[in-house]
């Protein structure tokens, strides 16, 4: 299972579409809902995650994941328009930052297939 955590419908799409035939997707428009389909249910092999959500941001779907032993083993790939030099993710669970503006299909199904 890969879960899509964006409030830009369209983008949500075109990495969802990315993801297709690698493992199942499942698409969130805010943290709140990806945070409470964890509970009790088989884990996310990867998530997708864009930082500036409407409603709790990514930092904080980050903190919440971190917080859980099982949750913060999930491999979580940033998708954001955000300048991230010099942040050092890693103990969020953070494997990848991708720049929203120059990330291409063929990365996001690579950072899929690696993960699934």
């Amino acid at each position: 299972m890969i879960y899509v955590i964006d409030d830009d419908e369209i983008m949500a799409g075109c990495i969802a579409r990315a993801c297709e035939g690698v493992d199942a997707v499942r698409v969130f428009d805010n943290a709140i809902e990806a945070v409470q389909a964890l509970d009790g249910a088989k884990l996310p092999n990867l998530i997708f995650l864009d930082i500036l959500l409407t409603g709790p941001d990514g930092f904080t779907f980050l903190n919440e994941l971190a917080s859980y032993v099982d949750t913060a083993k999930v491999p979580v790939v940033v998708v954001s328009s955000l300048d991230f030099a010099g942040w050092d993710l890693r103990v969020y669970g953070v494997v990848e930052v991708l720049d929203k503006a120059t990330m291409t299909p063929e990365e996001i199904r690579s950072y899929a297939e690696e993960y699934c």
